[in-house]
């Protein structure tokens, strides 16, 4: 089961001191689901049929965040939401059903507005598990450590194993 991939964005933030962010492009697919059919479970489907098991359901927190030991895909299911992306000096991207967002393990993310309605499906690569940073004094230099060492991911969660992903990881330097 493959989403649409037509609406991809390819965006890179890169280390601004605090938060470490990526050489590896964050993937933006805008209306990965068709916004009607976007639901919780949908989602979900697509995620699974893609090698990514889903793992919560939830919002994005509001403050600045990523994560060292996990790449994280977050796939919009109901409102829509305004997200700063890449740290305080980022990029803003508003969500809305059925986007879907693949954020490489580095790259600070928050909410900075939403409709009370935002729900948020969360899923991961199998064997990762998610960590949580704040851009602290004393997080690094092992969460950079820890982000060097996570795996790519075998496949695209909207794509599969041929999805963008797989030329966009791969191909470039981490």
């Amino acid at each position: 089961m493959s989403g649409r991939l037509d609406g991809l964005r390819v965006e890179r933030f890169f280390d601004d001191g605090t938060y470490p962010n990526s050489a590896l492009p964050l993937l933006f697919y805008e209306e990965a689901l068709p916004r009607a059919q976007a639901d919780a479970e949908a989602m979900e489907a697509l995620f699974a049929a893609n090698g990514w098991p889903p793992a919560w359901r939830a919002s994005v927190f509001t403050y600045h965040h990523y994560h060292s030991t996990a790449h994280e895909t977050l796939g919009v299911v109901r409102g829509s939401a305004r997200l700063l992306l890449g740290g305080p000096e980022g990029r803003e991207f508003d969500v809305e059903p059925g986007d879907v967002i693949v954020i490489p393990s580095g790259v600070a993310h928050r909410r900075l507005d939403s409709s009370g309605d935002f729900l948020v499906v969360g899923c991961y690569p199998p064997g990762q598990s998610w960590d949580l940073l704040r851009g602290e004094a004393g997080d690094r230099p092992a969460a950079d450590h820890n982000i060097e060492r996570v795996p790519l991911p075998r496949t695209d969660p909207v794509g599969g194993a041929d999805g963008p992903l797989a030329k966009h990881w791969r191909v470039g330097t981490r």
